[in-house]
């Protein structure tokens, strides 16, 4: 009996160890991924990227008036980043309520709106010309002549919408029409 009691013991006592050593192994296999994990989300924010809190890709375009506008100089201003085209029926409701927040709050708020009309699909440019001027638009209107912006910023539906803190990093992504109100709350929410 005491035979088989000890045998039982030594049984028992591997289980234990065994049992032990893959917990400890598990638990040293999370921490080797949350270390990873956090490594990645640091990576993250330093990449250039759409998701929030990475760096929005940087370009360069030409306004109506012949002007370059490039955004990275445009960091220590939130920026209001929309594109838009003039066949489009929510730009058309969107630009107005752009427009009024625009006159009332880019001063206050330290932002700067950068509509990017998709040129390449309103040819001719005349058109882009006509929409700023029925709707006495004062922001600087980006003219994407050639799909490249767009296709960076994975633009598939319009309007379509970005707020970059004064960083350069992307903090809110909104597709759809905006109102001055929900404009305004995006923008005072980010630094």
């Amino acid at each position: 009996m005491k035979k088989k009691n000890l045998g039982l013991v030594f049984v028992l006592l591997l289980i234990v160890i065994m049992v032990g050593t893959y917990v400890k192994q598990e638990i040293e296999d999370n921490e080797a991924i949350s270390e990873q994990s956090v490594g990645y989300e640091v990576d993250l924010e330093k990449k250039e990227g759409l998701q929030k809190g990475q760096t929005a890709p940087d370009f360069t375009l030409t306004t109506l008036a012949g002007e370059e506008v490039t955004l990275s100089e445009l960091q220590g201003k939130k920026v209001v980043l929309n594109f838009w085209a003039t066949w489009c029926p929510p730009c058309k409701a969107e630009m107005p309520h752009m427009q009024d927040y625009y006159e009332k709050y880019a001063d206050k708020d330290n932002v700067e709106i950068v509509a990017v009309n998709l040129t390449y699909s309103n040819k001719p440019v005349e058109k882009v010309q006509q929409f700023v001027d029925s709707f006495e638009l004062t922001f600087p209107i980006l003219l994407e002549e050639k799909e490249s912006v767009s296709k960076t910023y994975e633009i598939l539906s319009i309007p379509s919408t970005f707020i970059i803190d004064t960083e350069g990093k992307i903090q809110h992504q909104i597709l759809g029409p905006l109102n001055q109100s929900t404009l305004r709350e995006y923008v005072i929410g980010i630094d």
